[in-house]
């Protein structure tokens, strides 16, 4: 089991390979969460996330004969991209598999590291089968992003830069997928502040280790898609599980949509891009009873690494999750004027339109009426409604489409 004396040693360890990162206090995010919250920006790492600090305490340890060798390792794609800088730092070379749907910045960094990057199966599981058989079939070192003393004691020197930044925290939150940042950080916390409560968050799809600590076994979770790629792992670790016993007091779980509206919240009031997995921490403290309120209260942000060309389409989820982006669906009389008339009220109560089609042919409208499907962005839910209801109070039906 690791020891608190591992993760003091993998910090002494890591001074001057990997970055300090603040630990900034968000006055707005203060206010909408009503507890004293600071951020842990682990999304300021080189490689965008917390994973430098267990690859790079872990490739540390290596002899000369097994750098020699290369190193191997399967990640959702952070892991992977942590182990590439890193080895390419130290000199040595390293095959990352990574899912077939790996995020493309993930892929393409770990490759600019001049790793050797294999995109493998459909999901994490099958990538890690294919990195342990090549791991034997080329004599590598394998590197494992979580079960692993060296990588667990790595994150855990996140709990102690935190409590010298924060050093009056009442509770840390922190995302989890095999286990090893949060096993990590609990167990550094704890060894010297038992008091702090640490509250893990997963994705509502693939809940492991809160499935794990409910039934004291590790079953492996059936697939399942969610934003938060870095911790979509269907299987926690022996030692992650048994640290997580010991050191975290509760994991709860959040949904994609409360998921994607921390990640436009973090990018609107924090100016900071996170992907799904370091956005989970603040979607459980806006949208679970944690009892909190008054505390101070770290979130860790864990990493930053999401494809542009997801963002727009998570900010639009966020969007319709904070109710300013609504798809209101209009039954209106098949004349002339009729649509200008839709618009011009809309116009009146402020709302903006973004997107309008206008149906006739497939409709479920009458002969002689056609339904219009207007997309809209609001302040919020009080405009939607007052949209809705100027547009009844006209003679119009309108349906509000759900998402």
């Amino acid at each position: 089991m690791v020891e608190p004396a591992d993760v003091a040693a993998a910090r002494k360890r890591l001074e001057g390979a990997i970055y300090q990162t603040p630990c900034a206090y968000s006055q707005t995010l203060s206010e909408l969460s009503g507890v004293r919250c600071f951020v842990k920006l682990e999304n300021l790492q080189m490689t965008g996330s917390f994973k430098e600090r267990g690859a790079a305490n872990l490739l540390l340890q290596l002899d000369a004969e097994e750098r020699a060798r290369g190193v191997a390792a399967a990640s959702a794609g952070n892991h992977g991209l942590a182990v590439a800088y890193h080895a390419a730092r130290l000199g040595t070379t390293a095959v990352i598999v990574m899912p077939e749907w790996a995020p493309l910045i993930k892929v393409t960094s770990a490759r600019r590291h001049r790793a050797q990057v294999i995109l493998f199966g459909a999901n994490y599981d099958e990538a890690y089968g294919r990195a342990r058989q090549l791991a034997t079939e080329r004599g590598l070192v394998f590197v494992h992003p979580f079960d692993d003393e060296r990588v667990i004691a790595g994150q855990g020197t996140l709990g102690l830069e935190l409590l010298e930044q924060c050093p009056d925290v009442h509770a840390v939150v922190v995302a989890v997928g095999g286990g090893g940042l949060a096993g990590g950080v609990g167990l550094a916390i704890k060894a010297e502040r038992p008091d702090v409560r640490v509250i893990g968050v997963q994705a509502e799809a693939l809940a492991a280790m809160q499935q794990a600590l409910a039934t004291g076994s590790r079953r492996t979770l059936p697939p399942a898609s969610t934003i938060a790629d870095g911790i979509a792992v269907r299987q926690v670790g022996e030692l992650t599980l048994a640290l997580a016993s010991s050191y975290v007091d509760e994991v709860v779980t959040v949904t994609e949509e409360e998921l994607a509206n921390a990640i436009l919240l973090l990018l609107e009031i924090e100016k900071t891009v996170v992907e799904g997995a370091g956005a989970a921490p603040l979607a459980a403290l806006l949208n679970r009873s944690l009892g909190l309120g008054g505390k101070n209260v770290v979130l860790v942000l864990s990493g930053g690494n999401i494809d542009v060309t997801m963002i727009s389409r998570i900010i639009e989820r966020g969007l319709v999750k904070d109710a300013r982006l609504v798809r209101l669906s209009v039954v209106l009389r098949d004349q002339p004027g009729a649509l200008a008339r839709l618009a011009a009220l809309v116009g009146e109560a402020r709302a903006n339109i973004v997107h309008i089609e206008h149906e006739r042919a497939f409709s479920r409208a009458a002969i002689g009426e056609s339904r219009v499907e207007l997309t809209l962005e609001t302040s919020g839910r009080e405009q939607i409604d007052v949209v809705k209801q100027r547009l009844v109070d006209s003679g119009y039906r309108v349906e509000e489409r759900r998402a």
